[in-house]
């Protein structure tokens, strides 16, 4: 058995004689046996047992993982964060939204009629309601300019002697009148006539039609003397003149309803 004497090079061992001198012989001496070590390979199997899984230490294998668990912490921690952020915004969005909708009507109640009335007082407008009368009177109607929603504004005239709304500026008016009447003996003959007409500042006597409405025939001859109550609407523009005095005639004055806002006559620049 001989070694392999560039793996293992070991020196050899060489036999000697009682006289201290190298024997001599013609045959090769022999060499001492000799034992052979495991393969590096063998020898480096037990050292890699005590590195772990693949060849990792069991200490950079723990390293790793906390540093799995510290990044998914930090992960959920900052989705926790965006979604408290998003219901933050939503709840200010729904604050905003009914700060809104608190503010809209403030300003429509609080500011815009502000600016309306400096402008109802320069625009020339009026209203007047029905009056009861006592005493007869013609065919053209008396009103109330004052009383409740009755109002007149921007240099227009109510003219208590004759019933008429006055003029002091030129243009274009939305002119309008209604009136209610209530017949206790009505028949299919009933009728009436509602008008609205202007007299101009030149003519005294003469009058200009600007609207008219005929009513008949609105009521059934019934026994019991049942009464009929009917109206009449009337509206327009118009393009009006200054001085001009505008009135309102009704051909059975004394029919006329008893309700103060059934009855009504206004007009207003445009």
């Amino acid at each position: 058995m001989s070694c392999d004497q560039q793996s293992y090079p070991f020196p050899q061992v060489f036999l000697v004689d009682d006289g201290g001198g190298p024997q001599h012989s013609g045959q090769q001496p022999s060499l001492v046996p000799c034992w052979s070590f495991p393969p590096a390979q063998e020898r480096a199997r037990p050292r890699s047992k005590s590195r772990g899984c693949m060849g990792v230490s069991p200490g950079v294998a723990l390293i790793v993982l906390m540093l799995f668990l510290l990044v998914f912490v930090a992960l959920g921690f900052e989705a926790y964060q965006i979604r408290n952020m998003q219901a933050e915004l939503s709840e200010m969005r729904k604050v905003s939204t009914s700060v809104a909708e608190f503010k809209a009507p403030q300003k429509q109640i609080a500011h815009e009629p502000e600016m309306n009335r400096e402008d109802e007082k320069d625009r020339p407008a009026a209203h007047v309601i029905g009056r009861i009368e006592t005493e007869k009177f013609p065919k053209t109607l008396r009103w109330e300019p004052q009383a409740g929603r009755a109002f007149t504004s921007g240099g227009v005239a109510y003219r208590f002697e004759d019933g008429a709304l006055q003029l002091n500026e030129s243009g274009l008016y939305h002119v309008y009148s209604r009136v209610e009447l209530i017949f206790k003996d009505c028949s299919p003959s009933s009728s009436f006539v509602h008008s609205v007409f202007v007299r101009r500042a030149g003519g005294r006597s003469s009058s200009l039609t600007l609207m008219e409405a005929h009513r008949a025939g609105f009521c059934s001859q019934q026994p019991g003397g049942h009464a009929w109550t009917t109206e009449s609407y009337l509206a327009s523009a118009l393009r009006l003149q200054k001085s001009d005095r505008v009135f309102v005639n009704v051909s059975h004055p004394l029919y006329l309803s008893h309700s103060h806002y059934a009855n009504f006559f206004g007009l207003y620049k445009i």
